[in-house]
């Protein structure tokens, strides 16, 4: 099956600075990639890239097989795009404003109808058609934006920030928006809103410096969440010596009260063997559980961290 979007060896330098270094992915249908990276990181001009707005300086991107950089209007019709500001049109209705998107998209005006209903049905627009776009809450007029973007039932749709300024009932409904446009299409969802990731997107991939540093499914994510250290209560003082003496274990802190940071090798866990010392030496266990890493606290380790020369090498 052909990818939907297939980036290979993306390159783009401003000058002498590269922004985006040699970056490789695919988007398959039914995928929601979330694009994340801090400020500078190459995620703007990578999207940009991606959107046919700005040129690489070497690499290729085909979309749904068509190379943007060779057939640039064809591939740009597999490609709907809702900007982090709505480009809709307040003085027009919902109805005359996507309309005039029919029209800009090319669409036949005997399926500009149609075409115009299903957007309005997917979006929840159905009884909003006959209002001033300018008098809806901001939460229907990125509706709108949305509907502008499947309009012509494109293969990728591009979202950049779509849930920003928008009440939690709002981000509610436009994840759950985003989620049933998965379902047919390939969504790269751009955002800085780290939660967005976790509740709308099915793979999720970071860019630090220009590169790729992190590129997993959700499910992977969530074993990264699951930290290599354990949290270890006590009734009684253990000997810490001893603790740190086991297989696996790297180094202990002592939080207080009785209660003990473990970090131990990522691979294996001495949980069991942490149970057994402290039950047979009776220093009364209460607790030996697991830590879990926020996604933010992921985020920052992977971007804030500089690989030394053996990591660069790998």
């Amino acid at each position: 099956m052909t990818a939907l979007v297939q980036v290979d060896q993306l390159t783009r330098y401003y000058g002498d600075h590269l922004a985006v270094d040699n970056v490789t992915f695919s988007l398959e249908k039914g995928e929601i990639l979330g694009f994340l990276g801090p400020n500078g990181a190459g995620k703007s001009s990578t999207m940009q890239m991606i959107c046919g707005n700005l040129a690489p300086t070497s690499g290729q991107i085909l979309i749904n097989g068509i190379d943007i950089l060779d057939s640039p209007k064809e591939a740009k019709r597999e490609l709907g795009y809702l900007p982090e500001i709505p480009p809709v049109y307040r003085e027009l209705t919902v109805d005359e404003f996507l309309d005039y998107c029919a029209q800009l998209h090319g669409i036949p005006r005997d399926k500009q109808r149609a075409a115009i209903g299903q957007a309005k049905e997917r979006c929840g627009l159905t009884e909003e058609g006959d209002r001033l776009i300018g008098n809806l809450s901001k939460g229907y007029q990125q509706r709108v934006g949305i509907a502008q973007a499947i309009l012509h039932m494109p293969a990728v749709i591009i979202l950049d920030e779509p849930t920003v300024g928008l009440d939690p009932i709002q981000i509610i409904e436009i994840r759950e928006l985003i989620r049933d446009l998965g379902k047919e299409h390939g969504v790269i969802l751009s955002t800085h809103i780290l939660p967005e990731v976790q509740e709308s997107c099915t793979r999720v991939q970071i860019i630090h410096k220009g590169r790729l540093v992190l590129n997993d499914s959700i499910e992977g994510l969530e074993t990264q969440m699951r930290a290599s250290s354990l949290v270890l209560e006590t009734r009684a003082a253990p000997d810490l010596s001893q603790l740190a003496q086991l297989d696996g274990v790297r180094k202990i802190d002592d939080l207080g009260e009785g209660r003990y940071r473990i970090f131990h090798d990522r691979d294996s866990s001495p949980a069991e063997q942490l149970a057994a010392v402290v039950v047979n030496a009776g220093w009364g266990l209460l607790e030996l559980a697991p830590e879990r890493r926020s996604m933010e606290e992921i985020f920052i380790d992977i971007t804030t961290h500089t690989p030394n020369p053996e990591e660069q090498a790998a």
